[in-house]
Order: structure tokens, then sequence, then C-alpha cells
């Protein structure tokens, strides 16, 4: 896995590339609350993620439950279908907010 952060409009915007499987879901987390401690708000790219396991998953979840004790907000952009399918599989595409773009995701920023 690698990625790139961006900010952009006071929200970091994190970009994954590859597989986030148990191997480097470890770093995801902490790439997504470190983003916490920069900006309030944080967008996750996941438009070049090939694979994401339940550990991956994991690491979305506790990023978007810091958002919440934080008062950010926490989206995920552009989720490739691969990831799509295992969010919807784990009905957590009706808990996390969804975007077809990091653009988009933007101009919903409160």
């Amino acid at each position: 896995m690698k990625h790139e952060i961006l900010e952009k409009q006071g929200t970091s915007i994190v970009m994954f590339k590859g597989e986030i499987d148990l191997e480097s879901s470890p770093a995801a987390r902490e790439t997504l609350l470190k983003c916490f401690e920069h900006t309030g708000n944080v967008i996750v790219d996941l438009s070049e993620v090939s694979y994401i396991d339940s550990s991956g998953v994991a690491s979305l979840v506790e990023a978007l439950q810091a958002s919440r004790k934080n008062g950010s907000q926490f989206t995920l952009a552009a989720v490739s279908e691969p990831t799509r399918r295992v969010l919807e599989l784990a009905r957590l595409d009706k808990v996390f907010t969804l975007y077809d773009s990091v653009d988009e995701a933007l101009e919903n920023q409160a």
C-alpha cells in the first residue's frame, strides 16, 4: 500500500493505492489518525485501492469513530468497485458518507 496526503480547503485528502490488508492496515490507521492532528476534516480517496480486508475496514471505522469524537467530518470518495463490494457486504456503505469524487466530497464539507 502506498499513500499520499494533500491539504485542500483545510481538509486532509488521503489517497491510498494498492492493497489495504493485515500487513498494511496499521500504517493506514496511523496515517488517518494523524490527519486529525493537522486538519479537522478528512476525505479518503479509495479509487486506487485494489483490495481491502477486514483489518483495512477496521482502520476506516476507527478513523470514523475518531472523527465523531473530535467533531470532525470523515468521508470516503471515489470508492473502487472491490472496496465498495466489501463495504456493502458489511453494510458499512450505510455508515460511511460516500461521494463519487474528491471534488464532490470537498463541495459538501461543512
